[in-house]
Formats: C-alpha cells, sequence, structure tokens
C-alpha cells in the first residue's frame, strides 16, 4: 500500500529529539524497512540532526521534510496565524500541517495515517479526502470534546495504544467496529542486555535494599506519594529509594514548585533518597539494573505506561496502581496497588517485597516473559496488520 504518515508537528522523525511517539514510529518504519510491506512516506517537521540519519537511505520509507523554525517560515506562520484564528491546535502545528497537504494532494496516497492528532481530520477532510487512519496515544477522544463524532466518522480506523483508550473512544464513535488497540513497545533487548552502573557511583552499596522511580517528576506520576510512603518505612534496614528523571523531556531543566516539594519532603531522608536528575534514554536501562524493585505509582489514568515495560524488560519485581492502560501491560506478573490511600498501600506492598525475597526472584522472571509481549517488531507486526485491515 501507499501510505502518507502526518506527525504530531512538534519533534521530528526519525526521532533524534526524542519523543515517544515518534521513537514508535520509527519502531515500524524500521520494520518496513527490512521487511519492504509498503511504500511509505513521512511528512516530518525538520531539524539539522536528521540530515545523515542512516534511516533515510530507506528505499521504501521517504521523508519530506517542513521548516518551521527558519525566518522565513516564521514569516510564513505569522501571516498563517492572522489568517486562521480558530484553528484547532496551536498554530505552528496547523502550519505544518498544511505545508504537509500541499504535498499530499498531489499524489494519490491509499491510506494517510495520522500520528496522535484526531483534529488534523476536520480540516483533511476539507482539503484532502483520502482514507484516514488515527493511531491515538493519548486520551482525546471521549465525551465533550470538540466536533468528537465529526472526527470519528472521519476515520476508516482508529488505532489506540491501550484498551483503556479504546474503550474511550467506542464511547463516543458510531462505528465502534472500527476502533481496535495495539499495544505501544519498547527494544525489549536493550533492556535485557544492559551493563549496569556501578551503585557506588549513586552512593549505593551492595547491601543495600534499592527501589526505583522512573519517569518525570511531575504530580501525575505519584512520585511524591511514593516519597511519602518512603518516610512511613524508613526503618527498614538499607532501604533506598532512586528516583530517574527530571521534570520534561531532555537535557534543558529547570526547578518546578513541585519539584521543590519534592525535595522538600526528601529532605529528611536526604540520606536514602537519590535523586539523578535527566538521564539520557539510552543510558535508562543501565540505571535500572542497580535496583532490586521498581515503583511506578501514576495517580492518573495512564494511556499506556512505557516504562512499565521497561521495568519489566530490566527483569525486576514491580509494584504499580490501577491506573488506565497499567492493568493490561503487567497483568499478572506485577503487585497493582489501588489509588485510593495509596500511601499505605504503596507502604504494605514495599514491605511484602521486602521480606519475601522468593515472591521477588519469582516475580523477576516473570517479567521478562511479560515484557517479550511489548518488543517492537512485534509491536510492528500487528500495527501494520491493523492498519491495513480496514480495507479487507
Amino acid at each position: 500500500m501507499k501510505i502518507a504518515i502526518l506527525t504530531s508537528g512538534i519533534l521530528p522523525v526519525p526521532a533524534v529529539q526524542g519523543g515517544a511517539v515518534e521513537n514508535l514510529t520509527d519502531f515500524y518504519l524500521d520494520y518496513n524497512d527490512r521487511h519492504k510491506l509498503h511504500d511509505i512516506t513521512v511528512y516530518s517537521i525538520w531539524h539539522p540532526n536528521v540530515t545523515k540519519h542512516p534511516a533515510l537511505q530507506s528505499d521504501v520509507n521517504h521523508y519530506v521534510y517542513i521548516s518551521i523554525d527558519g525566518w522565513w517560515a516564521k514569516l510564513k506562520k505569522l501571516i498563517y496565524r492572522k489568517k486562521h484564528l480558530n484553528g484547532y491546535y496551536h498554530y505552528t502545528i496547523e502550519y505544518y500541517l498544511h505545508q504537509a497537504i500541499k504535498y499530499i494532494r498531489k499524489r494519490n496516497y491509499d491510506i494517510i495515517l495520522i500520528e496522535n492528532r484526531p483534529g488534523y481530520a476536520l480540516i483533511l477532510n476539507r482539503l484532502c479526502p483520502m482514507p484516514c487512519v488515527l493511531h491515538l496515544h493519548n486520551d482525546f477522544l471521549y465525551p465533550g470534546v470538540e466536533n468528537v463524532t465529526e472526527i470519528c466518522n472521519t476515520f476508516r480506523r482508529i488505532i489506540s495504544v491501550s484498551n483503556y483508550i479504546t474503550n474511550r473512544v467506542k464511547a463516543v464513535c458510531e462505528d465502534k467496529a472500527k476502533c481496535i488497540t495495539v499495544h505501544n513497545a519498547i527494544d525489549v533487548k536493550t533492556f535485557q542486555t544492559a551493563n549496569p552502573i556501578h551503585r557506588q557511583s549513586l552512593g549505593l552499596t551492595d547491601d543495600d535494599f534499592v527501589l526505583v522511580f522512573i519517569g518525570r517528576l511531575i504530580e501525575e506520576k505519584g512520585v511524591l506519594q511514593l516519597i511519602q510512603a518512603m518516610k512511613r518505612i524508613h526503618d527498614i534496614p538499607r532501604l533506598k529509594l532512586l528516583i530517574i528523571g527530571a521534570n520534561a523531556y531532555g537535557k534543558e531543566q529547570y526547578t518546578t514548585p513541585f519539584i521543590r516539594l519534592l525535595q522538600q519532603e526528601a529532605a529528611p531522608l536526604q540520606d536514602n533518597i537519590i535523586f539523578t536528575g535527566f538521564i539520557k534514554y539510552t543510558e535508562i536501562s543501565s540505571y535500572l539494573e542497580v535496583a532490586d524493585v521498581a515503583v511506578l505509582p501514576s495517580i492518573w489514568q495512564e494511556p499506556f505506561g512505557l516504562t512499565v515495560v521497561e521495568a519489566m524488560a530490566a527483569g525486576l519485581p514491580l509494584i504499580t496502581t490501577r491506573s488506565g492502560g497499567i492493568p493490561e501491560i503487567c497483568a499478572g506478573v506485577a503487585t497493582i496497588v489501588e489509588r485510593e490511600n495509596i500511601v499505605n498501600n504503596l507502604v504494605t506492598a514495599i514491605t511484602n517485597l521486602y521480606e519475601h525475597p522468593e515472591k521477588r526472584k519469582e516475580m523477576a522472571q516473570a517479567s521478562l516473559e511479560r515484557s517479550k509481549l511489548f518488543d517492537k517488531d512485534m509491536y510492528a507486526k500487528n500495527f501494520f496488520c491493523a492498519l491495513v485491515s480496514f480495507s479487507q
């Protein structure tokens, strides 16, 4: 099939600046390059780091880049902004979309695949009426969303990253058969073959019992409640908490009121709680290797939860919460606690695993096996099956 891909319009593909959606796009593009399944054209924003990326040498994946940062592009964006005052998205994103449409209208595609921007459908349906499929990563379609019925009706297929998101879409979609789930994935082998860093470099000893949290330091991830749980069980010998992450993606970080609150809460246990700050994604697996248990206590409805898969792939016993799509990922292998009374529940779960090393060993092995279901090649295969199935 001949497929056009519209990205989120924020980060480039290949994922030279990171981004969960962009990395997942790279996964299925790499699979397509190796298996020669479809003729795909990616319409992405420009970034200088893409110039020499090996992905651009593919003979089945093609890349069309749209500049949004040069002085000429900035001028055109301002003109676009004045002419389109009531856009669905930020004018920079819609400028990217309109530039991409100029290319797409000159070509015939079997499918236009939209990555996580359901609102694109409103413009495409008017300017470029070709069959559209939505790959939905976040909770963007539910009762009360602007134009939700029209948006759903525009798509031939809506592929969501979890059953939780799929069921949310079904609540507003007239044709529920078009809604399907393809779970997200990671490069499992990277986490299963990582070389651990030395505990001593983090101020840890070989005798410490190390909990690890990985994720952005924002309220929704439950890291504050985890620190509060640590304060209640500080008398457990050699118990340490390693907090991996910062307030946002990328190297440029800044202190937020919430991070100051975390530091204040952790201060009485400064010898037991270690903040690593921002760590490159390529190094995360090495940090996970030093831990005994992963604790990922999300307190919002997590659409999927890639960090849950990462912890499982690292072979860690896992404590997490009944939040959004998380139980789908780790059912049967993790300790899943309720978000109500979460601090007490975390205390109980952590204490239980600390006191039962054989249970930790069994959970670690179960995590490794479960993680294989979320490897990138299986994801890409399932994704392409879902993508083309609407036409069969």
